[in-house]
């Protein structure tokens, strides 16, 4: 019985030992299992997440490229700044490390303290690392952004929030100064980082604007040249990479790797500052004296295209691009609800000269003089006869604007000057619908420009088949038409250059860094519109206009010719009593044409002036006389001209080093005006003027001052 029982319990210890080794064998085969997934199947996986947990890999910009204008002055720059960056995971482990080794201050015990050590040693030597790994002080989140808030001056809550959410790296504030940077240093937090960084700068403030563009808190473009190029000016961003341990601190003989980033390239501009000074000072200048709502100017070469000058008031500083530079406004804006502010925001953005159209007036009686003589529906001596009524639309009421006091007969050159509609009228029926459209989508009315500047909207013209006898009518004298800014000034360059639409340029040189030119954009021609001598045929006739018709226009010795207009404001499909756009597109000299001017006034307040002869002509002229000065285009007086300008000549003084206020007393006691017209710091001199001292020039002529 003994022996029976002994066998049973030796028969179950044997089954016990096979079950065992049964189950430590299947454990050593899924072990074996387990180990070749994770290293065969899942490593790489693992591999990176391992990487991630004990590595920071951090984003360095690369400095945007400058913007130039067309002499090399610098309109838009990036400087090196610092900007503070934070991991939330290495703040949030602060606290695990203090609760583990409360003896050592800001946690961590003996090793803390000589890898904190061996950390300065080694970011003290590391001379390429563009991020700074700061030391570390481990303090609870609580503390961490007590301190960064007081640094920074930003509200704890919001410091609180962003370095303990579950992103994985965040951005606490950008472009802090070197004092505040410093204090970060010092207190030595626990993953808090500052990085290099660059900030976007226009050393002109509110220059260009509409032009220039700005960029975002990425250093993104967002309008302007800043957002059509913004390929070329971004660059390419660097990195630094370095190791670190559980709680946030660079390893002292880990990884360390710093990528440089390549800058942007830089991009120069068709614009001269000189010439966008003459023009945003007349633009300011008429703002002022008429009370407008808007001025805007184009100044163009009608040569290659190149865009000079483009200037619109108001406007705004794109160092600060939400905020209106009038406090009136500023104080209105406060008010707004968020999604009117945001309308308000991008109403300030867009660019008039490119981005609005509008119904040009008289203006556009020169392209249909040009069609007509190109047709040859019309020659320098045909004649028209006004009575003061289009009568050749029956039962339409289409008046001359001097119908009380008809023009009667006149030549063509005397129509253009009279800008009679009735004469435009009937110059239109002779050129038919199908020539009249035909020559306008020539002229590049019904599409956009080609300019590089974003938004740019299309003209409306009626196609032939909507059109009736009285569209035509309307149209050949700039009603029932509209069009940017930009196209007339195009169409209007392509009469002035020999008949050829030109592409209007903003930009033409892409350089890198040590200036050499990396790409051109050179000039486009588009089409051929008219001949040559149509083109001399119109300039002849706008020299007519400018010393005869629209004689505020003129100025001796510069053969200036041009167009006024005054049309009345198209608002929600109606023509609104008491509003005028007024305006004049202006080209000097007319025998060798160096530059053509639009003036735009919008709604300027009608109890002082409206008609676009005396409103924007005289503006027109003046710039053309500054910019044909600025080349150093000699005048040619008749004997009657010379006789008047030499009484009235005078010696312009030498303004170089005197204050704004000595400048101006000295060019008043001289007979003289400056293009400084709104206020600036009473401390500041004149490190430039144009034209030099010594130079004789006419009373009252503008001297461009350039201050420090």
């Amino acid at each position: 019985m003994r022996k029976q029982t002994k066998s049973i319990t030796n028969l179950q210890n044997k089954k016990r030992m096979l079950v065992f080794l049964l189950c430590f064998f299947l454990g050593t085969v899924g072990l074996v299992v387990r180990l070749g997934f994770i290293q065969i199947i899942g490593g790489e996986e693992y591999k990176k997440q391992a990487m991630e947990n004990w590595s920071r890999d951090i984003i360095i910009s690369a400095k945007r490229g400058t913007i130039y204008d067309a002499k090399g002055k610098k309109l838009a720059v990036s400087i090196n700044s610092n900007t503070v960056t934070c991991f939330p995971a290495d703040v949030k482990k602060s606290v695990q490390a203090n609760e583990e080794d409360p003896e050592q201050e800001g946690g961590g015990g003996l090793l803390t303290y000589i890898l904190k050590k061996m950390n300065k040693s080694m970011f003290s030597s590391n001379k390429s690392t563009a991020a700074e790994s700061i030391p570390v002080n481990l303090k609870t989140p609580e503390e961490t952004a007590k301190i960064l808030s007081e640094i920074l001056e930003m509200e704890y809550e919001e410091v609180y929030k962003k370095i303990t959410s579950n992103y994985s790296y965040v951005v606490l504030k950008k472009w802090i100064t070197d004092e505040q940077a410093q204090k970060i240093r010092e207190s030595e937090l626990s993953g808090i980082n500052i990085i290099e960084d660059n900030k976007r700068i226009y050393p002109y403030g509110n220059f260009a604007p509409y032009v220039l563009g700005f960029t975002n808190v990425d250093q993104d473009g967002l309008y302007g040249v800043e957002a059509t190029y913004n390929d070329y000016l971004t660059g390419i961003p660097g990195r630094t990479v370095f190791n670190k341990d559980a709680h946030g601190r660079e390893l002292p003989f880990g990884y360390n790797e710093y990528y440089e980033p390549e800058d942007g390239l830089g991009v120069v501009l068709t614009i001269d500052e000189v010439i966008q000074h003459y023009s945003e000072s007349a633009a300011e200048k008429l703002m002022k004296d008429y009370n407008a709502k808007r001025v805007t100017i184009i100044v163009m070469d009608p040569n290659n295209g190149d865009i000079l000058a483009m200037s619109s008031k108001p406007d705004y500083d794109p160092n600060d691009p939400k905020k209106p530079i009038d406090e009136i406004i500023q104080q209105e804006w406060s008010t707004l609800p968020s999604e009117e502010l945001q309308k308000a925001w991008f109403d300030m953005w867009r660019n008039p000269a490119v981005n609005d159209i509008y119904e040009p007036g008289s203006t556009f009686k020169l392209l249909t003089t040009a069609i007509a003589l190109e047709e040859n529906k019309a020659t320098p001596n045909t004649t028209y006869y006004c009575d003061g009524f289009v009568r050749q639309i029956p039962g339409e009421n289409i008046k001359c604007w001097r119908y009380y006091r008809p023009h009667g007969q006149q030549t063509l050159s005397e129509a253009i000057q009279n800008s009679c509609n009735d004469a435009l009228a009937e110059m239109g029926l002779n050129i038919g619908k199908e020539a009249f459209y035909k020559y306008l989508k020539s002229f590049g009315l019904e599409e956009r420009s080609g300019i590089m500047l974003n938004g740019e909207a299309l003209g409306l013209l009626k196609e032939p088949i909507n059109m009736k006898d009285v569209d035509v009518v309307t149209q050949s004298f700039g009603q029932g038409v509209a069009i940017t800014p930009i196209q007339l000034t195009t169409a209007v360059a392509a009469i002035s250059n020999g008949g050829k639409l030109l592409e209007p340029r903003i930009v033409k040189q892409l350089i890198d860094e040590d200036g050499n030119i990396v790409r051109n954009f050179e000039s486009k021609v588009r089409r051929n519109v008219i001949s040559k001598e149509t083109s001399q045929m119109v300039l002849s006739i706008m020299k007519d206009v400018a010393e005869s018709g629209t004689k505020q226009a003129y100025r001796p010795g510069y053969r200036i010719g041009g167009k006024s207009g005054t049309a009345q404001k198209v608002i929600d499909g109606r023509y609104v009593d008491g509003k005028f756009i007024s305006s004049f597109i202006g080209v000097a000299p007319v025998d060798d044409p160096k530059a053509v001017v639009l003036v735009m006034v919008d709604e300027p307040d009608s109890s002082i002036g409206y008609y676009g002869s005396i409103v924007a002509g005289p503006a027109s002229a003046d710039l053309l006389e500054n910019i044909l000065k600025y080349y150093d285009v000699e005048p040619i007086y008749t004997e009657e001209e010379l006789g008047k300008v030499e009484a009235q000549t005078v010696l312009v003084p030498s303004l170089l080093g005197l204050t704004i206020g000595e400048a101006t007393d000295k060019l008043i006691a001289a007979g003289l005006e400056s293009n400084i017209t709104i206020e600036v710091d009473a401390d500041r001199t004149v490190k430039s003027q144009f034209p030099k001292a010594g130079e004789k020039v006419v009373k009252h002529s503008m001297i461009t001052l350039i201050l420090n």
